[in-house]
């Protein structure tokens, strides 16, 4: 019966250890069964699982690899692995596995203890923690940073809405956000991206600003926010605050354009999205007016919102056709996936409040940015410690491939 043999090496990084080590074990007719290999500042740490032949003698392969680690003052551990051991774990390849995000402006030991200590209580292993966010500097952060460590475990999840309820529990106690995902095929292949356009792209409700220069500012933002909430029916809320605007100059609406401010991330990301393939689109219950100067400004796809009723230079507090509610984007995305011809599975819906809901529940990725209490409790996932541009973490995207495929104008 052919042997096995765990080696494990680990020191300072340097030029040649992997080739040096495989030319070393193919003059023993050695099979690769696994390999990893990480470099932690400047350390490297390589592990190989290797299948000798029968006839091979596993005394002289442990020598000859210590001394190949000597020679590069590496240190080194051999142990022999059970065929039954090794048997278990090829059995467990076929257990399900998943993806764990973690979103903060800086990671600490405490972050990473209360994740993992979940991830343990519901019995899952962790095969993998990569880091997808840059460097981060030493001393005061840098304004905006972000931080992202991505967990790959594996396990049979006996009950994924008490561990989807631990985690939040857990990202609501600390400064961070904690996404949860099964690794899927579909996670690194999905193809559009659509958002809601007030307090997601921009960082305002456009229909407050208008109410402002009205002088209606505190009657519409009481409906705004109770509509915001789901307390309210969003068409009708809507249609009480857009009459509430009749008789504003047209050039009202130039002058709110003009001072909107986009969105933390928004730019960077729709950038990515574009260079990378992914088609985007706004679906908004705001105005077409503002979804225009977005569609120019950032590049976006598609747009789909409502047309506010202008005449003689002035609202007219009507809307033009049929509103842009809860119902309407659910039926605008699914008729964006059947014009691509892409699976619900393949899109990334991302709202804040209660009428991005319908959205986002038939979204294969919903998001809830920044997004009111009944909305994050809803969605599948919440972001509200980053940008927008951290949805590019949950994709599997790191920093470096994100300014390499932004370099190169398209996928590296």
């Amino acid at each position: 019966m052919n042997q096995i043999l765990l080696i494990t090496i680990a020191g300072e990084d340097q030029a040649g250890v992997t080739a040096g080590l495989s030319a070393l074990l193919t003059g023993y007719s050695v099979n690769i069964l696994d390999i990893g290999q990480a470099v932690i500042h400047a350390t490297l740490s390589l592990g190989l699982l290797v299948e000798l032949p029968e006839e091979c003698a596993v005394e002289e392969v442990k020598g000859a690899v210590r001394n190949f680690a000597l020679r590069r003052d590496l240190r080194v551990v051999t142990s022999e692995v059970s065929g039954q051991s090794y048997g278990q774990w090829v059995e467990a390849q076929g257990q399900a596995r998943y993806i764990i995000t973690l979103l903060s402006r800086k990671i600490t030991s405490d972050q990473l203890a209360r994740v993992t200590r979940v991830i343990s209580q519901h019995q899952l292993n962790i095969d993998g923690i990569n880091r997808l966010s840059g460097r981060i500097p030493l001393g005061k952060l840098p304004a905006l940073s972000k931080a992202c460590l991505e967990f790959s475990a594996r396990g049979t999840l006996r009950d994924s809405a008490a561990f989807r309820r631990d985690l939040l529990e857990v990202a609501g106690s600390m400064e961070m956000d904690l996404a949860f995902q099964q690794d899927s095929m579909y996670r690194r292949n999905r193809r559009l991206v659509v958002f809601d356009m007030d307090s997601t792209l921009i960082e305002a409700e456009v229909i407050d600003e208008l109410a402002r220069l009205a002088g209606v500012g505190e009657q519409v933002s009481a409906i705004t926010e109770s509509a915001m909430r789901g307390e309210i029916d969003f068409s009708e809320s809507f249609r009480t605050r857009v009459a509430l605007l009749e008789g504003l100059e047209e050039s009202a609406l130039e002058s709110v354009a003009g001072r909107l401010k986009i969105t933390e991330g928004a730019e960077h990301l729709i950038s990515t999205l574009r260079t990378l393939g992914y088609r985007t689109a706004i679906l908004s219950g705001g105005f077409t007016y503002f979804a225009r100067y977005l569609q120019a400004r950032l590049g976006i796809d598609h747009i789909f919102a409502n047309e506010l009723d202008i005449s003689d230079g002035r609202v007219t507090g009507k809307i033009s056709g049929t509103i842009v509610d809860g119902a309407r984007k659910a039926e605008l995305l699914r008729q964006l996936a059947d014009e691509q011809g892409i699976d619900l599975q393949q899109v990334i819906a991302v709202g804040d409040g209660a009428n991005d809901l319908p959205m986002l529940s038939i979204a294969g990725l919903g998001i809830a940015f920044r997004a009111k209490p009944l909305v994050q409790q809803s969605a599948e996932q919440s972001i509200s410690t980053l940008g927008l541009d951290a949805i590019l973490y949950l994709l599997g995207l790191s920093d470096r491939y994100q300014r390499s495929a932004n370099d190169a104008g398209g996928t590296p």
